[in-house]
């Protein structure tokens, strides 16, 4: 995307400036002050640094070069100076001298202009080409620049009287949220969106669906990558949607802004969280602290390695060479100081001047390597995260993994933190396939996974669970493909995982047999019954509620297409499903009516485990089924609970349960075998069911209960 700018702005940005004067350290980045900007930048090892003023994002030469003296404009490490004149808008970078010595870890290179770190924008020329950066040559005219934005000027709304923003955090608890993982171009790109032209794929669009999110019941979005990030940084032709390439930890990417100002993408942000929030939404961030899009050491120099290589990055004993534990290239070094203040800081920015509500950390057992890449025991930046008093009350949820092997589910570092559960996941993938040895897995999973997580005496939200996410197949691929087809991809379909856990259901791909057809929804809701009504911290993958495919792809991080996007008519299409949902989201949620969440409700329960047979559960690797019944005692009802994933219909015994004249007797909520809408009802019109067994079909789900 470009920015332009008028005649007259060029002008003003390109006007002569009085003399820069020393400045002072902190804060990092660009801060306006009154009447100039302070620039702040770290970089140890320089002999020399630049800072660097632009008319605009493709200019080949600087308005104004201003040198900084080591005498007066250097403290320590860090390279600061005050430039009188400059507003916000200013578009900048820096460029820095020092020695050329990667087998020593140094990789200084004075022909490109470097991005702030700290920078809170950035804007990319047209001509912007990755693959065209190398060593020794001239990149001004192509390169990311900084911005300079002031922070202070957007409106929250404050109360004048008050001084206190009306952006009020909703600050639901763990135990009462449902997470729609989303993602920021994807979900309103397609033409069927509705939204208009200018706004597909933007914050501002995103906006403009809230009704819809609203009316699907969830509390809160977690947003795939919206840091500002490379989008070339893929392989050649293909193009990286995702987003996990971050070039920048404070600046929101600027493709998704519809604004074409430099400060733009920064208030559209503020004003996409502004209304989620007025609509009781909150905002989670899919934060990439693991690597950038630098890459290995033949990758571009944008940033990080042109400032101080050996500090942001882990380099391996060969210090020409970058640690990859993250897959991509090259690995951040989290716990060297300059690089953990950096982590924080981004933090403390979104929290307090963006008003996001928490983060999913990426990759995040990265972030308990030292610099020589092995686990520490007590990493210092994830007790700076975990301890700091600005970040408290906070979401942080840890993908508790990484590229290098590290697998910490269960066992991650701190007391506040939750875990994408990937057991959850892998588990309750395997039961409803019909594997052998997962009745057991199954029932602890929902149950909160207590087997993983009891030791920590912790609540059973610490475990978010999940059926799918981006990184893999959506649920109607899940049950729709045996193996991934990611030939799109351009890598002869071997990127992507091999262990899905899929089953196709009979046939590979889409099909036109309807008791397919209908075994697969059956599926469908056999997983979303289990998501959303185990304990723990629900969430959901955008259009999984719609049966949304991606052509039995599950690497589709380079699809920037239908494959990826949102297509709303499905929501007709699967009307079935998407009601299915909103109806188990609404009961999960009717708890808080009794001022208790569905977790407490059940964990405070007493519970028994049956199998066909009352209080007999089949716990033999040969089992497929298993049932548990919960008196929920604040509600004065008794829950049962019936999984059968076995391949024909199964006949349990029921508990006896009073009749109270009439009013009593067990009532059908849900029973996944039946076609909509009578597998689910309303809560309170569920249908009575008068004996004392029930026939539980085949790779079903039912769920009754009974007023006590």
């Amino acid at each position: 995307m470009s920015t332009v700018l008028d005649r007259a702005a060029v002008q003003k940005l390109t006007a002569e400036f009085r003399h820069a004067t020393a400045g002072r350290t902190y804060p990092l980045g660009a801060r306006i002050l009154h009447d100039g900007v302070n620039f702040s930048v770290y970089s140890r090892g320089a002999s020399a640094v630049e800072l660097l003023l632009f008319g605009r994002e493709g200019d080949a030469r600087p308005a104004r070069v201003i040198s900084l003296d080591p005498a007066t404009n250097l403290t320590c490490h860090y390279w600061h100076a005050f430039v009188p004149g400059v507003q916000p808008g200013q578009i900048y970078g820096y460029r820095v001298h020092g020695p050329w010595d990667p087998p020593n870890g140094m990789r200084f290179d004075s022909t490109k202009v470097l991005l702030d770190p700290y920078g809170r924008s950035v804007v990319v020329p047209n001509n912007y080409r990755r693959d065209a950066i190398r060593v020794n040559e001239e990149n001004t005219a192509a390169a990311m620049k900084s911005v300079v934005v002031d922070m202070q000027a957007y409106d929250w709304e404050r109360d004048a009287a008050f001084d206190w923003a009306r952006d009020a955090p909703p600050k639901r608890p763990c135990a009462r949220t449902i997470i729609y993982e989303l993602h920021v171009r994807g979900f309103t790109r397609h033409p069927s969106s509705g939204v208009a032209e200018n706004l597909r794929g933007t914050y501002a669009g995103l906006i403009e669906k809230i009704p819809y999110l609203q009316d699907l019941g969830i509390t809160a979005v977690e947003l795939l990558p919206v840091f500002q990030f490379d989008a070339q940084d893929a392989p050649a032709g293909q193009v990286n949607y995702w987003g996990y390439a971050p070039v920048s930890f404070f600046s929101p990417h600027r493709a998704y802004s519809s604004r074409q100002d430099p400060e733009g993408p920064v208030d559209e942000f503020r004003d996409m969280v502004k209304s989620l929030h007025r609509a009781g939404i909150e905002v989670i961030l899919d934060v990439v602290y693991n690597h950038t899009a630098e890459g290995d050491q033949n990758g571009p120099t944008l940033s990080f390695r042109g400032l101080e290589n050996s500090a942001y990055y882990i380099l391996e004993q060969d210090r020409s060479r970058y640690a990859n534990y993250s897959g991509t290239g090259n690995t951040l070094n989290a716990n060297h100081p300059i690089v953990r203040r950096m982590i924080i800081d981004s933090l403390h920015y979104w929290v307090q001047e963006m008003h996001v509500d928490g983060f999913r950390f990426d990759l995040a057992s990265i972030l308990s390597r030292d610099s020589s890449g092995q686990p520490m025991s007590n990493p210092p930046v994830l007790w700076d995260i975990d301890s700091d008093p600005a970040l408290s009350g906070t979401k942080m949820i840890a993908e508790a993994w990484d590229a290098g092997g590290l697998y910490q589910v269960g066992s991650f570092v701190g007391d506040s933190w939750r875990e994408w559960n990937g057991r959850f996941r892998d588990d309750v993938r395997s039961f409803f396939r019909g594997d052998e040895g997962f009745v057991g897995k199954v029932a602890d999973r929902i149950l909160g996974s207590p087997q993983i997580y009891g030791y920590k005496e912790r609540e059973p939200e610490e475990s978010v669970n999940f059926i799918t996410c981006h990184d893999g197949f959506t649920l109607n691929d899940l049950v729709s493909y045996n193996e991934k087809h990611n030939d799109a991809n351009g890598e002869g379909n071997r990127d992507g995982c091999n262990d899905n856990r899929s089953w196709n259901c009979g046939v590979e791909g889409p099909t036109d047999d309807p008791a397919v057809e209908r075994l697969r929804e059956r599926q469908v809701k056999n997983f979303l019954t289990c998501a959303m009504l185990s304990l723990g911290m629900p969430m959901i993958l955008m259009g999984d509620e719609v049966r949304r495919t991606q052509l039995g792809n599950n690497n589709a991080y380079c699809q920037d297409n239908e494959i990826s996007w949102f297509d709303w008519t499905l929501l007709s299409k699967h009307a079935g499903v998407h009601r299915f949902v909103k109806l188990l989201i609404d009961r999960r949620l009717l708890a808080e009516s009794h001022n208790m969440s569905l977790n407490q409700l059940l964990r405070e329960s007493n519970k028994a485990w049956h199998g066909v047979k009352l209080f007999q559960p089949d716990w033999r690797n040969s089992s497929r089924s298993i049932a548990f019944s919960a008196e929920l005692r604040d509600e004065r009802q008794v829950g049962h609970f019936i999984l059968n994933a076995y391949w024909e219909p199964l006949e349990f015994e029921l508990p006896r349960v009073p009749d109270n004249g009439g009013g009593g007797g067990w009532r059908r909520w849900v029973d996944t075998s039946l076609d909509s809408p009578e597998d689910i009802v309303e809560w309170q019109n569920a249908p009575a069911i008068v004996d004392s067994k029930y026939s539980v079909g085949p790779r079903s789900v039912v769920i009754l209960y009974s007023p006590l």
